[in-house]
């Protein structure tokens, strides 16, 4: 029988800030978020003892209750990055790199089924060993999930976990069962949100145990091709092991962007934003030798009850030229997306990536060329003197974000500082 554990960095980001200012993340008020954004900035951590006073992870600044006084730190990315890695190399010290599946920046699944029998422990002694090790050498905190398979791990760490003294948690198939097979509400479970938890319910599915037992024709109404999944997830199957996760390899590519804006950007604000992360998009594609098929941007509002909107554009020749790309996302947006609503979120992502030896060559390619090689000749000078050594005239608009995202890691600052 399989034995995995996926261990978790409590509230990883204010965790680092509190161990760097000598603070204890579980009696201390602190969240980090970028102030300079306005109220509306998403808290990218709050500490675990905000958390036991009601203030959730993802909130906005102006949803923490006034009552709650806290301090404020920037993110600094680099550093969290510089923790994780230290972290990782922890890791290595007790398994092996073929089993580890690093699934988040603060989160990592592992297969220890051979490690116990080689240490002489149970899988809970070896956890609490390298979460000691973790607190030893980082100062951090971590919680673990262990399961007979990965979905009852990562259950086990989110819903069991926290209510631990030493911050551990056991399922197997019989246990998930008897605790949570009729746990509502289902939004609580790993993959499952709000609004399928809504959809559900419409069907008189409350709990796991009610997904267990309806028709699979149900699910897919719901699920679409994920239906199987869900269905052994409802019964606490999942056969995929960590092996399987490294041996796929998926039959198509995309790149993926998304900014959450500074502010409510009005309609045609927001449209110099898209331009500006098509640019950075197709000189990607250029850099790596591939091509897109299609694009496709997600617009969300910053009114929640507007939901979201999604327009998709195919092209009959895949291509890379920023010239295209932009004219077609441009073309895209403002024949697309009909809402006027202030915009505060966005996403675009180049679908069906082809390299380019696998694209045939079109009657244009003389002209595209001329404009691939101006291109790559840009990729070089950024690689060299920085993202922003050379911009288009559209980067310095007021509204542009592409300068100081170009200074960020993941759309946050990297803020890295010396250590005294």
């Amino acid at each position: 029988m399989k034995t995995y554990i996926v261990i978790d960095l409590k509230s990883f980001y204010a965790s680092v800030e509190c161990v760097e200012l000598g603070l204890d993340p579980f009696k201390t008020n602190l969240v980090v978020a970028d102030t300079s954004r306005g109220d509306g900035t998403v808290c990218l951590a709050v500490t675990p003892y905000m958390k036991a006073q009601g203030v959730k992870n993802r909130c906005r600044l102006y949803e923490i209750p006034k009552n709650i006084k806290y301090t404020t730190v920037a993110p600094r990315m680099q550093y969290y990055i510089d923790y994780a890695a230290k972290i990782y190399g922890i890791y290595l010290k007790y398994i092996a790199k073929e089993d580890i599946y690093v699934y988040s920046i603060d989160e990592a699944f592992m297969d220890i089924s051979e490690y116990i029998k080689f240490y002489s422990l149970d899988a809970r002694s070896l956890a609490k060993m390298i979460m000691e090790d973790i607190f030893k050498t980082t100062g951090i905190t971590a919680a673990c999930g262990i399961g007979t398979n990965l979905y009852l791990a990562k259950i086990a760490l989110d819903m069991l976990a926290k209510h631990s003294d030493d911050n551990i948690a056991f399922l197997d198939e019989n246990l998930y069962k008897e605790k949570l097979w009729t746990h509502r509400p289902l939004s609580d479970f790993w993959r499952i949100g709000k609004q399928t938890e809504a959809k559900l319910n419409r069907y008189g599915i409350f709990c796991m145990k009610d997904m267990s037992m309806v028709p699979l024709n149900l699910l897919e109404k719901i699920f679409g091709i994920d239906a199987y999944i869900a269905l052994d997830h409802a019964n606490g199957i999942e056969p995929i092991t960590i092996a399987d996760i490294k041996a796929y390899k998926p039959s198509t590519r995309s790149f993926y962007s998304s900014e959450i804006l500074p502010r409510d950007y009005e309609y045609y604000e927001a449209l110099t934003v898209i331009k500006e992360m098509s640019d950075r998009l197709s000189l990607k594609m250029l850099a790596q030798n591939v091509k897109a098929s299609g694009i496709s941007i997600v617009i969300k509002f910053a009114d929640k009850n507007l939901g979201h909107e999604r327009a998709t554009i195919s092209y009959p020749t895949p291509t890379n030229i920023t010239s295209k790309i932009i004219q077609s996302v441009e073309d895209l947006y403002l024949n697309k997306i009909k809402n006027l609503g202030l915009i505060r979120q966005i996403s675009i992502s180049a679908n069906n990536i082809k390299k380019d030896t696998q694209v045939e060559k079109s009657l244009f390619d003389e002209q595209d060329d001329k404009e691939k090689t101006a291109l790559k000749a840009i990729n070089a000078i950024k690689d060299k003197f920085g993202k922003n050594a050379i911009l288009r005239a559209i980067d310095l608009m007021p509204e542009a974000t592409g300068r100081d995202r170009n200074e960020k890691i993941g759309g946050h600052k990297s803020g890295v500082k010396d250590k005294k």
